[in-house]
């Protein structure tokens, strides 16, 4: 049975995007923006491990603000182009204080942490964040929580970022207690994408299943 909105506004939704892949991909930057997220970790590790950590500093920022300016020739705006430069920038600058290579990677880590923590907590308190994203999308008109079916969707979702990040974390931590360099760059690309990818699938179940539940 199809459930009503929680205000009067008619169910009709087509000017909204319901299309819960392209919302999210779009978000991650799709294939090219894995490479763009992953040359200047490579060339970080490589340059560290045939120069200094100065070198790989300097070089890492270099392929980055050459990454900004190609995205922003291509039509990117500035703002989302210039991201990843933000960020190898910050990176490079915990590296430089730290005096660790390892360092690098300390930005991402925390960041993990922090990521499960919030999903996880999004979860206890009965507010999924992937259902609160797809109820945006469609200006906050459904009473979703109030579908036990739909609310365990995006539990589930949800939990599966809360679960990608935490071993984000437990991976990377490790691998920088213990200093491997090389193998926090393997991990920072492989738990990368490619992980986020099957996350964004299951979020696209609980979406479409959400629709089906509450739009005409």
């Amino acid at each position: 049975m199809t459930n009503p909105p929680h205000d009067d506004a008619p169910t009709t939704d087509h000017a909204v995007p319901t299309d819960a892949a392209a919302v999210l991909m779009d978000g991650m930057g799709g294939t090219s923006g894995m490479i763009y997220t992953a040359t200047p970790v490579v060339v970080f590790v490589v340059a560290n491990a045939i120069w200094t950590l100065p070198v790989a500093i300097v070089a890492a920022a270099v392929i980055a603000l050459v990454l900004t300016v190609f995205r922003v020739k291509r039509g990117e705006p500035i703002a989302g182009a210039s991201g990843g430069l933000v960020g190898v920038l910050a990176a490079g600058g915990v590296a430089a204080v730290t005096g660790s290579a390892s360092g690098y990677f300390l930005i991402g880590i925390w960041t993990s942490l922090v990521s499960a923590v919030v999903a996880l907590a999004s979860v206890i308190v009965r507010r999924p964040l992937t259902g609160i994203l797809w109820n945006a999308l469609h200006r906050n008109r459904y009473a979703w929580r109030k579908d036990s079916s739909v609310l365990r969707s995006h539990d589930l979702a949800t939990l599966t970022f809360a679960v990608l990040f935490g071993a984000r974390y437990l991976v990377q931590d490790w691998l920088y207690e213990t200093d491997a360099t090389g193998w926090l760059a393997v991990a920072k690309i492989a738990m990368g994408t490619p992980l986020f990818v099957l996350a964004v699938l299951v979020t696209v179940w609980a979406f479409r299943r959400s629709t089906t539940h509450f739009v005409r």
